[in-house]
């Protein structure tokens, strides 16, 4: 029972500390400075922070041997290329929104550990599921009178369909199950930092924040939703299974709700609390439910 409530308080943290993404990535688009340039931030400062951190403070070992390395670079390539998308979709529709939609991930996990790794869905499950993607069409508040763009919809369903293969293969692949969880949130970070140094040309077109408050929210981006939510996500993931750790993340609309009303005062209406009750009624079921 231990084991299994720190699995989900990580699943908990991780989610709500990955939905403050565009609390601190908004102010920079804001300022000019462009997707590619602000992920670099965010992962480069990560690897910095985190790795002095593993390497002088917790004596975590960092050596990475030949048939951990392909494994731990492709799932890197994955998170990282959902950073990507999501972030590419702020431009097309609201950052709300975007994070909303991205919560089919739970569904398209389930999916995949039931088809490729034979896991039983329960009717809890799929009660959790269904309640929390009810309550998560029920935060769609759009302006009315308005459509959502289709091209932001297909980059934030892209976005989603690479955090569920993340999170499976976390779970899944065997040659790296034994792997430290701090070194393999640092991995993950370091190779993800190589798809925006390529995309920027190897940093020959890289944008240099002006400003000091800038720089605040860069290294908000590097610890909160990065640091903080990949090394809460795979204790979770290690502790209660993929499908849970998913289900879970529907806290992450939850945090951009709470950050909406309480600093860009958005109007908290009958239909957004409906769609927390249920989304908070999904993630109890998951809570209190006897087996994976």
């Amino acid at each position: 029972m231990k084991r299994k409530a720190i699995g989900i308080l990580n699943g908990a943290v991780a989610a709500a500390s990955y939905g403050t993404n565009p609390l601190f990535a908004l102010p920079l688009f804001a300022a000019g400075i462009g997707v590619n340039s602000v992920l670099f931030y965010r992962y480069a400062l990560a690897v910095i922070i985190y790795g002095i951190w593993l390497k002088f403070f917790k004596k975590v070992s960092l050596h990475l041997t030949k048939k951990e390395f392909i494994p731990i670079f492709i799932l890197a390539l994955f998170f990282s290329l959902s950073s990507l998308t999501l972030f590419a979709a702020f431009k097309y529709i609201e950052a709300g929104i975007a994070c909303t939609i991205l919560f089919i991930y739970p569904v398209i996990v389930a999916v995949i550990m039931a088809i490729f790794f034979k896991e039983k869905i329960t009717k809890t499950t799929i009660t959790s599921i269904l309640l929390t993607s009810v309550g998560i069409a029920l935060l769609y508040h759009g302006k009315s009178g308005t459509t959502l763009n289709t091209h932001g919809v297909i980059i934030v369903l892209l976005s989603a369909l690479l955090y569920a293969l993340y999170i499976v293969g976390v779970k899944n692949i065997k040659s790296i199950r034994h792997v430290h969880r701090a070194k393999m949130s640092f991995y993950v970070m370091l190779f993800g930092l190589l798809v925006y140094i390529y995309n920027l040309k190897f940093c020959t077109v890289l944008q240099i924040p002006e400003k000091p408050v800038l720089w605040f929210y860069t290294i908000a981006l590097a610890i909160f939703p990065t640091i903080i939510s990949l090394e809460t996500i795979t204790v979770s993931i290690k502790l209660v299974g993929s499908t849970t750790t998913a289900i879970l993340g529907a806290l992450e609309p939850l945090t951009a709700i709470f950050f909406g009303v309480l600093i860009f005062h958005e109007q908290l209406t009958y239909r957004i609390v409906s769609g927390i009750v249920l989304i908070l009624t999904g993630v109890i079921l998951i809570i209190t439910r006897k087996k994976e």
